[in-house]
Order: structure tokens, then C-alpha cells, then sequence
């Protein structure tokens, strides 16, 4: 049955984990990004998430939910996540949780970051990409993956997952993380990502030189830095989320 590089969650401890967040975290819809067997979607509809959508890929997986589900309040749709339309989703606040497929995990919690009605999130990825989505100013690991989030989220954690936790065993520990809607900027997003993700094309230069070197007027950058207090001399990994959104407003 495993088609997609899946490593099913076996662990019943972590599935209570996940599922008592989810509960804490509630909102008006749910739906679980791929349920691969269903273990955890047993788990959540037990637990009185209903009704639930699950969206899942593999075509064998979807039949396996379906004919599991019949008589439970959920939907399964085959489709890959990163191509569902959530203009599709009702217009209510909505909670997402999944163990996600580590290879498109960031590009899974950005669209579900930028969705209008995201409203809560508890979500699976590989160790590292959970530390860097959690990293703070200075630390190593603190990138545009970690400004981005923590700017339209309150995130928090859950707990480590293991290798043993799945079958098979992947090659890397996990950690599940919680999300919390959060006011997002007033600022341009497409704008505040340039900025952010050109400061870190060259993390060992000053964000005056790395900015320059992506074609922002050098004079404005300096008057920017000035405004908000940070010195010439300040480097991508120093400036705290929400000054990068000041940044951005004077730039």
C-alpha cells in the first residue's frame, strides 16, 4: 500500500498527544492534511471532531478510509494537498492537523499560514525543521521559515516523536508543534517575504549589504535601519520578527 514514501504513526501515546491538542484547539471545521491508514483520523472523530475532512493522495489510502469511515462523519478526498483549492473549505474558522510528508511540510503550513480562515493547526515535521520553524534570534536555525511563521502564528510544543513511533521507521526523529492564529501584519505580505527572504540569500553580510546585493536602493535601506533603530552593522539572523515588519513599512 505504501506508494509515497509514507511512515505510518503506530504510536498510540503520540496519537493522544496530537489528538488531546487538536480537542484543546478546536474550531468550527477540521480537516487532517494525510491520513494515510486512518489512525489518527480514528483517533480525532472518537474524540468528537466532526465532521472532518481528510485530504489524502494515494488512491488505495482514500478507498482503505472510505470503506473504514462509512458510517462516521468524514469526508475523504484523493487529491494532494498542495493542489486542494481551500476556496473549496467553508468560510468558518478551521483547524488542520496532519503528520506531514517531511518533503512538503513548509510549503504545507505556508498555505495553510496564509489561509483567510486558518485558525488553529497542530501539525508533525522532521526534529530540525521544527527547531527552525521555532528558532529565535541568533540561534543557528533562525531563518525566513521561522520569521514567516512565527508572524501569523503563535506556535508551541507538543511533543518529540521518535523513530520507533512509525512504520516503518523513518530515518529522523519528529516533533509536533501547535499553531495559533495570530493578527497578521498590516504591511504587504508579498512585500515583507521579499525582504525576508532576500536578507537570508546571504546570512554572513550585514541585511544593509544583503539587501543592496537584492537590488534595494541602498540610501532607503540605511534611512529603514535608522527608523527602526537597528545599526548599519545588524545582520539578517539579529532583527526579531516584527522588525522585519517595521523594515518593511520603511523601506
Amino acid at each position: 500500500m505504501q506508494k509515497y514514501g509514507q511512515h505510518f504513526l503506530i504510536s498510540e501515546n503520540v496519537i493522544r498527544q496530537i489528538t488531546d491538542a487538536a480537542l484543546l484547539l478546536r474550531a468550527e471545521n477540521c480537516v487532517e492534511i494525510g491520513p494515510g491508514k486512518g489512525a489518527l483520523t480514528g483517533a480525532l472523530l472518537a474524540g468528537g471532531l466532526k465532521p472532518l475532512l481528510a485530504v489524502e493522495i494515494d488512491r488505495e489510502m482514500v478507498s482503505y478510509l472510505s470503506a473504514c469511515f462509512a458510517k462516521e462523519d468524514v469526508k475523504v478526498v484523493c487529491q494532494n494537498f498542495l493542489d486542494f483549492p481551500l476556496t473549496n473549505l467553508p468560510g468558518a474558522p478551521t483547524e488542520f492537523i496532519s503528520n506531514l510528508p517531511y518533503i512538503d511540510a513548509a510549503a504545507i503550513l505556508d498555505k495553510v499560514l496564509g489561509f483567510a480562515y486558518f485558525k488553529t493547526a497542530v501539525f508533525m515535521f522532521q526534529k530540525e525543521q521544527a527547531q527552525k520553524i521555532t528558532a529565535r534570534p541568533s540561534d543557528d536555525l533562525y531563518g525566513p521559515l521561522a520569521v514567516l511563521s512565527q508572524l501569523r502564528a503563535r506556535i508551541s510544543f507538543v511533543c518529540n516523536v521518535g523513530k520507533g513511533c512509525f512504520n516503518p521507521p523513518p530515518k529522523v526523529d519528529s516533533r509536533v508543534l501547535a499553531f495559533v492564529q495570530t493578527v497578521p501584519p498590516k504591511v504587504s505580505w508579498e512585500k515583507l517575504k521579499k525582504v525576508v527572504e532576500s536578507a537570508f540569500l546571504h546570512r554572513r553580510k550585514t541585511l544593509l549589504n544583503a539587501l543592496c546585493l537584492a537590488g534595494y536602493n541602498k540610501e532607503k535601506i540605511c534611512q529603514a535601519l535608522m527608523a527602526c533603530a537597528l545599526p548599519l552593522t545588524v545582520r539578517p539572523e539579529q532583527i526579531y520578527p516584527q522588525q522585519y515588519v517595521s523594515l518593511t513599512e520603511k523601506i
